[in-house]
């Protein structure tokens, strides 16, 4: 019990007494430690019965097994959209919130997701980590080396069936970056086409022209 009582105050205190010998990274409990311990040996306990993918914890299969169940247990309060995991919807409240907390150290520009953050440090450092594996051309962003990849097969009508403009958050398909570009605005939340007379606000042209309608 003293030990337990021990444990706890931890949690007022926030000391966290264990620390990583590896990376130095601390922790409240020894048993947090011990499961974090996992990632650096590369040992994954804790096996999905179903797709046999493992994981270092528990807590982590739990998570994975929702993509099977395609049980959707965090709500958005605002718009009732369901997400599997809670970094995802919590992701998903900046486009409600449209605040943007990743930002670019160089040029100051802000990002929801630090996924997309990191997709434009590469057009400040120049790199190019996605190569395409018949000619080894290389591009920064893995959408513009598919859409090369489509460039080696042979049959031109095929391509034109391709779409190689390739959504980076739910990996739905366009023929064109403009289409892309539109199609964008329904995950960052952004309504560029404003109404005159009532100021209310659309994410496309055409759903504009429609509301004018309404004041005619």
């Amino acid at each position: 019990q003293a030990n337990k009582l021990k444990r706890h105050m931890l949690t007022h205190t926030g000391e966290k007494p264990h620390v990583c010998k590896l990376c130095h990274k601390v922790f409240t409990q020894a048993s947090n430690l011990k499961q974090h311990m996992l990632t650096h040996i590369g040992e994954k306990p804790h096996v999905c019965k179903i797709c046999q993918k493992g994981f270092t914890t528990m807590s982590s299969l739990k998570q994975h097994m929702l993509t099977h169940t395609g049980e959707k247990p965090h709500v958005c309060k605002i718009c009732q959209k369901g997400f599997t995991h809670a970094n995802t919807l919590k992701q998903h409240m900046l486009t409600h919130t449209g605040e943007k907390p990743h930002v670019c150290k160089i040029c100051q520009k802000g990002f929801t997701r630090m996924g997309t953050l990191k997709q434009h440090m590469l057009t400040h450092t120049g790199e190019k980590p996605h190569a395409c594996d018949i000619c080894s051309k290389r591009f920064a962003h893995s959408s513009h080396m598919k859409a090369h990849r489509l460039t080696h097969q042979g049959d031109s009508t095929q391509n034109t069936m391709k779409k190689p403009h390739e959504c980076k958050l739910c990996q739905k398909g366009f023929t064109s970056s403009s289409s892309l570009k539109t199609y964008m605005l329904i995950h960052t939340g952004e309504k560029p086409h404003g109404c005159t007379v009532c100021q209310k606000r659309f994410t496309q042209l055409g759903q504009l022209k429609a509301h004018m309608l309404t004041h005619t």
